[in-house]
């Protein structure tokens, strides 16, 4: 029979590669993860690491195994905080996933009212791309990812959104009230895929193809290329909301508009202390009177 505790560390190992760092992380010995490992295999009848000079890697059982006991670990965890919230706390910890620019945004508002109406709750966010997010959010992991969402985007069974706001797109460049139309010839920097799919939709709609020369996705990099001279490029209002170089000009893209989303997991209702962040979240996101 498998064992609660022996998957946790099989899922340690994988996250880091390494005994020792899965030894850390959970505050046990090595030679108490190596002892959880082999009576694992034992439970298993299957070879889940194998040696590979002073390190260990796991055998393609052990990945399989490993992914699955992340999820199950990350399910266990959530159901524990959601029996807590059921039979009354309105305490513990929300474990929240955002993108860089909901994370300098939407989200530090949002925990400033949601400390001062609910104190007991504490709400831990981690940055990862909305992609990331949603697979956190699936294993478990967090217990809201949020995200930004396009119109013709699937949404997978299970998964709930929750609109927070929208998010204008910005050309970012030298010169004011500069358009897109004008940089048929110029370089191009890019972010995610998703990203850059958005800044080639948008270019294609002006009847071109952009050059793109260079890529990141940090807010700060971009416009200090952008400043540069490097190229032009794309953001979004939220983006500039949290850092906006004097020297770089932001103008408007018309008809581009990404929608927030909070995405939740499972079935209805939400735990008490998911349902305050989704309220905190909902409100932050709202558009000033």
């Amino acid at each position: 029979m498998l064992n609660l505790v022996h998957l946790k560390v099989l899922a340690a190992v994988a996250r880091h590669g390494s005994v020792t760092e899965a030894a850390r992380e959970l505050h046990y010995s090595q030679p108490s993860v190596s002892h959880h490992l082999s009576r694992l295999e034992a439970a298993t009848g299957a070879k889940l690491v194998q040696r590979v000079g002073r390190g260990i890697r796991l055998t393609p059982e052990g990945l399989l195994l490993a992914h699955r006991a992340a999820e199950i670990v990350g399910r266990v965890d959530a159901a524990a905080s959601e029996l807590a919230a059921r039979v009354g706390l309105h305490a513990g910890q929300v474990r929240l996933a955002a993108n860089a620019s909901t994370l300098s945004t939407i989200v530090p508002a949002a925990a400033a009212a949601l400390a001062q109406a609910w104190p007991g709750i504490e709400l831990s966010p981690i940055e990862r791309h909305p992609v990331e997010a949603l697979q956190m959010l699936r294993h478990g992991e967090v217990d809201v990812a949020l995200v930004f969402q396009y119109a013709d985007a699937a949404v997978e069974e299970d998964i709930r959104l929750l609109h927070i706001g929208d998010d204008s797109l910005h050309l970012l460049s030298r010169r004011p009230d500069d358009r897109l139309a004008n940089h048929r010839d110029s370089a191009w920097i890019a972010g995610c895929d998703r990203c850059e799919a958005e800044l080639r939709a948008a270019c294609q709609r002006e009847g071109f193809t952009p050059r793109i020369t260079a890529h990141s996705d940090d807010i700060v990099v971009v416009q200090s290329l952008v400043a540069a001279g490097i190229g032009v490029a794309t953001q979004p209002g939220l983006a500039l909301q949290a850092h906006h170089r004097p020297d770089v000009h932001a103008t408007e893209i018309p008809g581009c508009r990404r929608r927030i989303h909070a995405a939740t997991y499972g079935e209805p209702p939400d735990p008490p202390a998911v349902a305050a962040v989704l309220a905190a979240l909902t409100e932050a996101g709202a558009p000033p009177d």
